[in-house]
């Protein structure tokens, strides 16, 4: 799978009173582009959530924050999935600044393992099978 990117900008609500991103919000942003990358397969997390029945869940998360983004930034995110067990998935995902010299400064990166669980029982739910196809290396 290749790695997959989604465009943001860091707004007032983003930030701390200096015009910060504050460092919980960082992982707003990553949450979004994991689920832009589910609905850039043809997915949305609500059409999943009533067929086939699954939401999912972050189980783990590890972030190395490096620089902060601040107000009016425009960020891009990045998301690298890849398969770990029936139910689970893991992101490499990363944030990154587009800097003065147009070369772009990483700000975050991230280490993010997701499962699958049933929407109704919150019991773990074996990934479907789009998602597991998604996950294959790609042919060389």
């Amino acid at each position: 799978m290749s790695v997959f990117s989604w465009a943001a900008r860091v707004y007032w609500e983003d930030t701390d009173g200096g015009g910060i991103v504050y460092y919980a919000n960082y992982l707003r942003f990553l949450e979004r582009a994991r689920t832009e990358w589910l609905r850039s397969l043809g997915y949305s997390q609500q059409a999943l959530a009533q067929e086939p029945g699954i939401v999912f869940a972050v189980a783990n998360l590890t972030v190395e924050y490096r620089r902060p983004a601040r107000l009016d930034d425009e960020l891009t995110i990045t998301c690298e999935p890849k398969g770990e067990r029936a139910a689970a998935m893991r992101f490499v995902q990363r944030i990154y600044r587009l800097g003065s010299n147009a070369d772009e400064l990483l700000l975050v990166e991230a280490n993010v393992r997701v499962v699958c669980v049933d929407a109704r029982t919150l019991r773990p739910k074996r990934l479907p099978d789009f998602l597991i196809d998604a996950l294959l290396p790609e042919p060389s």
